[in-house]
């Protein structure tokens, strides 16, 4: 028997979904974005309370079962993991909650005779699928467990062609017969589809993949809450869906690409590919203490950081190096590209986790005027961000993407673990510019030289 009545509810549903846009709103900013996930999680406690205590739940023991297990595996994960490693998780979860949707479907499909029903349950089959398979290879491919590299076969296009086809008249069969076996086969051409689609798909575009397939996951979800009647569901998917949509089309833009040409670039050799080649041509490098020497006697430092950073976990040693250049009067001020690291606001997470204060970070639009007036760019870890190859090169992966103006500062500094191109797979021609050192190792060990140099003085 149910403690809550039809009326409690809904004003319980109402509050989770209120809860669950505060949520969103707060995570648009780094300074509000802790407060807005523990918004967002108070939202799904009091949706999970109120499902226990309005509906008339069978299985209770397995289901509380489930919980417990599922929380042994994933909060030791979720604390374990690194930030460099957030895609990988994100990812995960973006596949586990379009394979349950998949699956809940599964299990409705016998349930209604409805057509309409029956088409939720096919399109939630199929885009719960798609997602899950979608995912597992971004997780391979972040992970390194697979290329990175545009994975592709002769034919390949005729074949993902086939198979949507495939899904289509699977799917119309299962809304017209009810047919279980139908359905497995929809759900075998779904998980085909999504292999299909992420493969290939090169490095560096796999983090608007993995936006793209948590939008998939949300529409999937959404529509299991027709299949199950549930309010908040279709309006939680829909607020995923729509979310992860416009962060898809934000991290396109900000790469000056299209969504199509990122998903299907590979067939006309347009997609990113991760290329390992090094240069052999003369750069200028330096030693830790030439840097400090450029690094303490400027006005105006802007440091860029990149996916190098977080790698390294360089992110408190660069925090204390521009404390100490503060401290001999240097303005110092990080410059954000949109896509910098793996994801939006992975840079502002990592240095906000370091006590970089919020004021000193400066995103793109903001930090591009300032680059002429700024003495030194010190750019760590990065590379594709400050890639001149973007406005300069028509037909290379990164042509049109927005890029930070570093080349208008006085000097540029790179720390690089090496010559090798980032995951665009290009050279940059700002490493051979007479105006560039470069300071080569491991980026957390070059800054821990850089600031025992700059405290020297």
């Amino acid at each position: 028997m149910s403690v809550l009545g039809p009326g409690w509810t809904a004003l319980f549903y109402l509050v989770a979904a209120v809860c669950f846009i505060l949520a969103l709103k707060g995570l648009s900013s780094p300074r509000t974005a802790r407060r807005g996930n523990a918004v967002g999680a108070a939202g799904a406690l009091v949706a999970v309370v109120t499902v226990f205590l309005s509906a008339k739940l069978e299985n209770v023991p397995l289901i509380l079962a489930a919980i417990a297990v599922g929380s042994a595996v994933a909060v030791p994960v979720a604390r374990r993991v690194q930030m460099t490693q957030m895609p990988q998780l994100v990812a995960l979860f973006n596949g586990v909650g379009g394979g349950a949707a998949a699956l809940v479907a599964v299990l409705e499909l016998g349930h209604s005779g409805d057509p309409w029903v029956r088409l939720a349950v096919v399109f939630t089959m199929l885009v719960g699928a798609v997602s899950f398979a979608g995912s597992a290879v971004t997780v391979g491919k972040l992970q390194e467990l697979i290329s990175t590299r545009p994975l592709l076969f002769p034919g390949m296009p005729v074949v993902m062609g086939a198979v949507v086809l495939g899904a289509v008249a699977a799917g119309g069969l299962v809304v017209v017969t009810g047919s279980a076996g139908w359905a497995v086969a929809l759900l075998a051409l779904g998980l085909v589809a999504g292999l299909l689609l992420v493969l290939p798909v090169g490095g560096a575009d796999v983090p608007i993949v993995i936006s793209l397939l948590n939008a998939f996951t949300g529409l999937a979800v959404a529509a299991s809450g027709i299949v199950l009647g549930n309010v908040l569901l279709l309006v939680a998917g829909t607020l995923v869906g729509a979310s992860g949509t416009i962060l898809t089309k934000v991290m396109a833009s900000a790469m000056g690409r299209g969504v199509t040409g990122i998903m299907f670039g590979a067939f006309r050799g347009g997609s990113t590919a991760g290329s390992t080649v090094q240069s052999d041509r003369p750069v200028r490098s330096s030693s830790p203490e030439d840097v400090a020497v450029q690094l303490g006697y400027a006005q105006r430092v802007v440091i860029v950081p990149g996916y190098g950073l977080a790698v390294a976990q360089g992110q408190h040693t660069i925090a204390e190096l521009a404390i100490a250049l503060a401290a001999r009067g240097v303005e110092v001020v990080f410059a954000i590209h949109p896509v910098a690291g793996r994801m939006p606001g992975h840079m502002n997470v990592l240095l906000a986790e370091a006590n970089v204060p919020y004021e000193s970070l400066k995103e793109l639009e903001e930090a591009n005027p300032e680059f002429p007036n700024t003495d030194i760019a010190l750019i760590v870890g990065a590379n594709d961000v400050v890639n001149p190859a973007a406005k300069s090169t028509p037909g290379a992966p990164i042509y049109g993407m927005p890029i930070l103006e570093v080349a208008q500062a006085g000097q540029v500094v790179f720390l690089k673990r090496s010559m090798r191109p980032g995951f665009a797979g290009i050279e940059n021609e700002l490493l051979f510019d007479p105006k560039t050192t470069l300071l080569f190792g491991d980026a957390k060990e070059s800054l821990t030289r850089v600031l025992g140099a700059v405290k020297a003085l």
